[in-house]
């Protein structure tokens, strides 16, 4: 059975809604929509690390490359308190909308690829998490690992200060098992948020006191 494409709400630079359009049609366009984004924050080891999830290999958007915590695009009519759901969906997370620590909204136009222009408003929150990473089950079709970098050696990686961090964490094998893992990664492992996406992030993190 064929998955029924999405249906995203679209608009403007200045977010005015023009309408909806398939998300095949709002990426090949380069038509601004919505997204939620979580970045799960953990002191599991005494020092703030952030959690990077690795994504499917048969991802549309930048498959095989390591991300945000958590995130999606909000289908046409959803708020941003209904895309709280991929914390559960992706990581299995049971999270009230209300425990997210809001950063605000951050308009990304820089991710683009040969197939595919990505211009986001993106919704993003912070969540504080210490939980062991084992304990994380992931939505196998979507994330195939998840990791943990410190925060300030991803800092320096953003700003080029270093060229390699190490992630500690998991992958899933075929049976979905997880494998424990240690990752040398540069920016060429991540998908390319522009530097100002993660400046913002981190001033987030430091306004909550998060990182110091």
């Amino acid at each position: 059975m064929t998955k029924t494409e999405e249906i995203f709400d679209i608009y403007d630079e200045k977010m005015n809604w023009l309408g909806v359009a398939p998300r095949s049609e709002v990426h090949a366009k380069g038509l601004w929509h919505q997204t939620f984004q979580c970045w799960i924050v953990t002191y599991e080891r005494g020092e703030p690390e952030l959690l990077l999830q690795l994504r499917h290999p048969e991802k549309d958007l930048f498959p095989n490359l390591l991300d945000i915590s958590c995130a999606g695009h909000l289908a046409a009519g959803e708020t941003t308190e209904e895309g709280a759901r991929e914390l559960e969906e992706e990581l299995g997370l049971k999270v009230a909308f209300n425990q997210l620590l809001p950063c605000g909204m951050f308009a990304e136009e820089d991710l683009i690829s040969e197939k595919l222009i990505d211009r986001e408003f993106c919704h993003m929150f912070l969540y504080r998490c210490d939980q062991l990473l084992s304990a994380y089950t992931l939505q196998a079709d979507e994330v195939s690992g998840i990791f943990a970098v410190s925060a300030a050696h991803l800092e320096q990686l953003i700003r080029h200060e270093t060229n390699q961090l190490t992630a500690r964490g998991y992958l899933l094998d075929t049976d979905g098992q997880k494998i424990e893992k240690n990752l040398p990664i540069g920016l060429m492992d991540m998908v390319p948020h522009p530097a100002a996406y993660f400046e913002f992030l981190f001033g987030k993190l430091r306004e909550y006191g998060l990182m110091a």
